[in-house]
């Protein structure tokens, strides 16, 4: 992967009061009771029926003071949520006017990179100032769109919506802890895990020639099977993260109605750790390590 840089929206929350830490705990699908001052980790923040209202990044800055980062658009919904059980705690609550400058494709921690999308080299630097690392070129959002895509890691409104279950996003190894004990939404979480249930559908990633775009009907044999969530132009044509039923597995020969005619196209496996066009996937622990500032 080229190695670039990019500015772009980012919805910042601050979390801060004496009753923080366990206020939080009790409301997201991670375990945070020991996550040191410095580190991040991913997590979800559900309906009460475990439905997503937000795929989160929480970040701990003080004892008593966290910050939640979600994607852009996406952070209204997020203070509802978490000020909506918010009785009787010492916690505030406050948006904070922040950017972040993505750096992707590195060989080593940028100054204040928080790791992102569990994929090797992928860094984000959050604040009100954020600087970009020196020597490292500009990139684009096409660019950083189809890094992601790459990836595999799921977008709110794309991937994400008010309809999904965390099982179908691909990202329940980053931001889930099934031994925490109790939080909105853990009953659907922990019975699907329990009974070895299977999701619906799942994220998978397509490719092909020609155009595509977000809403294209994905086919197989006649049947339709799910749609494009994500498009990012590449050399050649396209890349594309779906929505696709479960029946439909890694290695399965598919149909993309494009605007400019039907396109073939085989069902990848869009787990973030698993992509070929991340360098050197692997899988991140669920608890990382910043250089916070």
């Amino acid at each position: 992967m080229t190695v670039f840089w990019c500015e772009v929206q980012r919805d910042v929350l601050r979390v801060s009061g004496a009753d923080a830490l366990t206020y939080l705990q009790s409301q997201i699908s991670q375990d945070i009771r020991g996550l040191a001052v410095g580190e991040s980790t991913y997590t979800f923040v559900l309906q009460p029926m475990g439905k997503v209202d937000a795929l989160a990044r929480l970040t701990r800055v003080a004892d008593t003071d966290f910050l939640v980062d979600t994607d852009a658009g996406s952070g209204e919904r997020l203070t509802a949520r978490l000020v909506r059980f918010k009785i009787r705690v010492a916690v505030e609550i406050e948006p904070l006017a922040w950017r972040m400058i993505v750096v992707r494709g590195a060989d080593s921690v940028p100054a204040g990179g928080i790791p992102a999308w569990a994929s090797a080299g992928a860094y984000d630097i959050l604040g009100a100032q954020p600087t970009p690392p020196d020597g490292i070129a500009e990139g684009s959002p096409e660019q950083l769109e189809a890094a992601r895509i790459a990836a595999g890691w799921p977008a709110m409104d794309h991937e994400i919506t008010d309809a999904t279950i965390p099982a179908e996003t691909g990202v329940i190894a980053f931001a889930v802890n099934f031994t925490k004990g109790c939080y909105p939404g853990q009953e659907l979480v922990e019975r699907m895990d329990s009974r070895g249930s299977s999701a619906p559908r799942f994220v998978r990633r397509l490719r092909g020639a020609g155009d595509a775009q977000i809403g294209d009907v994905v086919s197989r044999e006649g049947k339709d099977v799910g749609s494009l969530t994500s498009v990012a132009t590449v050399d050649g044509g396209w890349v594309a993260l779906a929505l696709i039923a479960r029946a439909i597995v890694a290695g399965d020969s598919v149909v993309i109605a494009a605007s400019s005619g039907s396109v073939e196209s085989i069902v990848e496996d869009a787990t973030p750790g698993t992509s070929a066009a991340a360098a050197k996937p692997v899988a991140a622990p669920i608890v990382s390590r910043i250089g916070f500032r």
